[in-house]
């Protein structure tokens, strides 16, 4: 298998496949795009790896597999021992529920915020949408962790982990706490259980070292 991702410090589209078929266990190639080159260098050099000009992409054999989330689904249904998703089908829904949530949406909170692994913490004043996405990804959180017990959002780590390991991340760099958006401790503690996780801690390594 080979994964297509792109610069560690900034790229949470590829961090979560990444976290996700780093559970499974089976060994892969890593080959690293280097984002915000200049003259189109970035478009150039993903062009020969996905039909769609984007990345992250999956090569598992003669499949390449262009979105995300297709790859974290396809790594879920490749490998069912590494259980990524839970057994039961209502928390399997709520769990891809979650995860769409936010392949498709909070836009402002990643427009605002987007992930930089480089920098050291800082207080930034974000919009009242930002707020409003922060809320609702606070009240999900919290929901799901009293509905199945924790310590992650459907019991287990599952896609759904991966899916919000990158806002973990945004919440940290830019000092925006939980607590002040109607968390009681839970979410707070989750999102610091997100960052002590072997595989992130990895990947953060890696782009603290530049890449």
């Amino acid at each position: 298998m080979e994964l297509v991702i792109g610069t560690k410090r900034w790229s949470t589209w590829t961090l979560r496949p990444w976290l996700v078929l780093k559970r499974t266990g089976e060994p892969f190639t890593e080959t690293l795009i280097q984002l915000r080159q200049q003259d189109g260098a970035t478009e150039a050099a993903i062009r020969p790896h996905s039909p769609s000009g984007l990345i992250p992409l999956l090569k598992d054999g003669d499949v390449a597999i262009w979105d995300s989330l297709a790859i974290c689904e396809y790594l879920a249904e490749r490998f069912p021992q590494a259980k990524l998703w839970p057994a039961d089908p209502a928390a399997r829904a709520l769990g891809r529920a979650a995860a769409a949530e936010m392949h498709s949406g909070f836009a402002s909170l990643r427009g605002e915020c987007p992930m930089a692994l480089e920098d050291q913490p800082k207080s930034v004043e974000i919009s009242d949408l930002t707020q409003a996405n922060v809320r609702r990804i606070v009240r999900l959180w919290n929901d799901l962790l009293t509905r199945f017990g924790g310590p992650y959002l459907l019991g287990e780590w599952s896609i759904a982990d991966a899916y919000y390991t990158p806002v973990a991340t945004r919440f940290r760099t830019y000092s925006i706490h939980p607590s002040d958006y109607g968390d009681a401790g839970a979410a707070g503690a989750y999102a610091e259980r997100l960052l002590e996780q072997p595989d992130f801690l990895e990947w953060e390594r890696a782009a603290q070292a530049g890449v």
